[in-house]
């Protein structure tokens, strides 16, 4: 008896005679990779890349290079400015005093020739024209004095170191200046020094 043959039992066997096709794209990247194109290739973009990169670091180190520099130079100015601010400070303050004591050398000029005489009323001349040349010594430099009996007690002006009840004066009324206080604008040089009734 004679077997018949399945289809499922047949094995396919590939002819020699017959060659599949392959595209021209394959066949050109098989021989590249074939004959080590493709390395190369590679090789050749990483070389590029690297390359670019080390262009961009270049770029990037000149950049930082450069604001390092400007950086560098705004430090100095700014310690130059510094050191030339306090030098001008310590100018202001040194003309200041000598603007000062400029003018209170001819107070103590009078002092000095004051204490010369032995005369009572010549001593006592000296020490007026002595107290008008200081107030008007003060005057220039922009300094008032205040403080005076009859004027209104105020605690930002003066210093009550004394109080008395009398009823002939007015409430918080200055009866007594121990000191006179001084101000030069706004800003409180001496505070008076007071005696206040009620």
């Amino acid at each position: 008896m004679e077997e018949k043959k399945t289809p499922v039992d047949e094995t396919v066997k590939e002819d020699p005679a017959v060659k599949t096709e392959t595209t021209p794209e394959a066949a050109a990247e098989e021989k590249k990779l074939g004959s080590g194109e493709g390395e190369e290739k590679k090789h050749k973009e990483t070389k590029r890349e690297l390359a670019a990169l080390r262009e961009k670091v270049s770029e990037i180190e000149k950049t930082l290079s450069e604001e390092k520099e400007k950086y560098l130079r705004m430090l100095a100015e700014y310690d130059n400015f510094r050191k030339r601010s306090q030098k001008e400070r310590e100018g202001i303050y040194t003309d200041a005093v000598s603007d000062v004591v400029g003018q209170i050398l001819p107070i103590a000029d009078n002092l000095e020739r004051a204490g010369m005489y032995s005369d009572g009323e010549k001593v006592a001349e000296g020490l007026r024209l002595t107290m008008n040349a200081l107030n008007e010594c003060l005057s220039k430099l922009g300094v008032t004095a205040f403080g005076v009996p009859g004027d209104k007690f105020d605690p930002n002006l003066h210093n009550a170191i004394m109080h008395e009840e009398d009823e002939s004066k007015g409430d918080g009324e200055i009866v007594e200046v121990f000191q006179p206080g001084y101000k030069r604008g706004d800003k409180i040089i001496r505070y008076a020094m007071v005696k206040v009734a009620n």
